[in-house]
């Protein structure tokens, strides 16, 4: 048995820091680069790169509204060829700073707002769809179980891989609670560390995420990793 451990990464814009890239990428194995649109200046999505490169992390573009204000976590009535357009620019712009320092963009995950519209928009999830089709390499999709982007990707032959958050709670339908409820986080790393054995021995997806932006991030996704490793998980990316 083997899970993917990811997180989102490379959301620092300009003087504005946002978590420690760095420490994240010494306990993970996929990262989820942000690509402009909601957060990540080019100086900060290149040094991203750089960094998941050294330390044999799988880059993944991480696409999302145009909602810079936002963090890209407010649904956008945007037009879906519009929206196929906007993600492979963001995909296309990320996987070249990627290649400039011997790396490539391996996977899509969508963000915030969009992921979590794909989950039942169809018009949305087949936008996204239709950006990966368009985009002359194939790339996974990782998304919530039973999503509505995920079939619609997978009757299209594209590979999807499912994803579960050990800090997030979920509602009785299998959604992710709403960020503005107070019970939506998990802070705590050993409760995180529980429910990430479990999931991996239910079997309930192929990658992990623990989110980078937050405070104790880093404690988090050391002490998730080390619990599903003592308990025999073996830790590895869904690409290589």
């Amino acid at each position: 048995m083997s899970i993917d451990l990811n997180a989102d990464l490379g959301e620092s814009f300009g003087r504005w820091q946002l978590g420690d890239d760095p420490a994240m990428l010494e306990l993970i194995t996929s990262a989820n680069v942000a690509t402009g649109f909601h957060a990540g200046d080019p100086a900060t999505l290149l040094a991203t790169c750089r960094e998941a490169v050294a330390r044999n992390v799988v880059i993944g573009a991480q696409v999302g509204y145009r909602d810079l204000a936002g963090f890209g976590r407010r649904f956008v009535d945007v037009d879906p060829a519009e929206l196929t357009a906007e993600i492979i620019y963001q995909i296309g712009a990320l996987d070249a700073l990627a290649r400039s320092v011997g790396g490539r963009v391996a996977y899509l995950k969508p963000h915030g707002a969009l992921y979590n519209t794909i989950v039942d928009h169809e018009k949305q999830a087949r936008a996204v769809v239709d950006a990966l089709l368009g985009y002359p390499e194939p790339l996974p999709l990782l998304g919530l179980p039973g999503s509505r982007v995920l079939e619609i990707a997978q009757d299209n032959g594209i590979r999807t891989v499912t994803e579960y958050f050990i800090d997030r709670n979920y509602t009785p339908e299998h959604r992710l609670v709403d960020r503005r409820l107070p019970d939506a986080l998990i802070h705590d790393p050993q409760v995180a560390a529980e429910r990430a054995i479990q999931a991996a021995r239910d079997q309930v997806a192929e990658s992990f995420c623990t989110h980078g932006d937050s405070p104790g991030a880093v404690t988090m996704a050391r002490t998730v990793r080390t619990a599903l490793t003592e308990a025999g998980i073996e830790i590895a990316p869904f690409v290589s």
